[in-house]
């Protein structure tokens, strides 16, 4: 069986290298052929030169965009670039940073055995941030559940057979919300638990912004559940409220609708056309 790590890269070299690393030790003993493809998301940094000597790692690939697209079109090309290019069995997309611990890799492996056709995901049980990033997580997870009727605990880090990498690739939710496509399109996925790990070097590269677009693109793939549910919600609250109508009592009104326009808004980050020609923005690719 051949296993392609798909890991996107945005500067930070030195928790890369960290990580190549430890995957390199943690898939030892693994029957499993594995290699890594890097999707250099047109870092400022300069690459390293990679010295290690790996002894499970079969090959690394580094892929080098000529523009910045952000973390998610990365993955979504990634996932392309792999299954029109490489001979794969299972793609395992993850962070390049250490959040998501190569210890894990090993679960995903052992479950093969029994979840060969299916999208193995890791559901987060433990996370390792602040008091104020949970704190979001956990409205995120709410507003989602609640305008989506969708429980989405898991984020890229997964164990993908061929057959789910050709749906994604077909599906323009891709191009914006990896696990909001994923969601969509498979609705039989086995579940491993993942704790959240610690970065390896460096501050979160997720700002506040990153985090509401991230969120919002999401619940934005499931945009005609998140109408449906608002417009029900407006009609039971409107007859509510109707004997008591205020400009304090119309707030959640104003805040459903303005809601909808945000998710319609963000929604249009979907663009096949554009995942369709996104390997064109590849400047080069380097084998290792």
């Amino acid at each position: 069986m051949k296993i392609k790590i798909l890991i996107p890269i945005y500067n930070d070299w030195q928790s890369a290298i960290e990580l190549l690393k430890n995957i390199d030790s943690n898939v030892a003993n693994l029957q499993y052929n594995f290699s890594v493809i890097l999707i250099d998301d047109a870092s400022i940094d300069p690459k390293p030169e990679i010295k290690v000597d790996f002894k499970n790692i079969l090959s690394i690939k580094i892929i080098t965009m000529k523009e910045n697209r952000g973390h998610a079109r990365c993955n979504a090309a990634g996932l392309k670039y792999i299954y029109e290019n490489e001979d794969f069995d299972y793609v395992i997309p993850m962070d390049g940073d250490g959040e998501d611990r190569p210890e894990e890799i090993k679960q995903f492996i052992e479950n093969l055995n029994y979840y060969k056709d299916k999208p193995i995901v890791g559901e987060r049980i433990k996370r390792s941030e602040g008091i104020f990033f949970k704190t979001c997580y956990l409205i995120h997870k709410l507003l989602t559940f609640t305008f989506t009727g969708k429980s989405i605990k898991f984020g890229n880090y997964t164990c993908l057979p061929k057959s789910t990498v050709q749906k994604m690739i077909n599906d323009k939710a891709t191009w914006s919300s990896f696990s909001g496509s994923l969601a969509k399109i498979e609705k039989d996925r086995a579940i491993v638990p993942s704790i959240r790990g610690a970065r390896y070097s460096g501050p979160s590269q997720m700002s506040f912004k990153n985090l509401i677009i991230h969120s919002f693109s999401i619940i934005g793939v499931f945009k005609v559940n998140v109408l449906v549910r608002s417009i029900l919600f407006l009609i039971i609250y409107l007859f509510i409220i109707f004997p008591f109508l205020s400009i304090i009592t119309l707030i959640p009104l104003f805040l459903t609708i303005l809601f909808n326009v945000f998710v319609i808004k963000i929604s249009n980050r979907e663009n096949y056309n554009e995942y369709e020609k996104s390997l064109e923005n590849i400047k080069n690719v380097q084998k290792f």
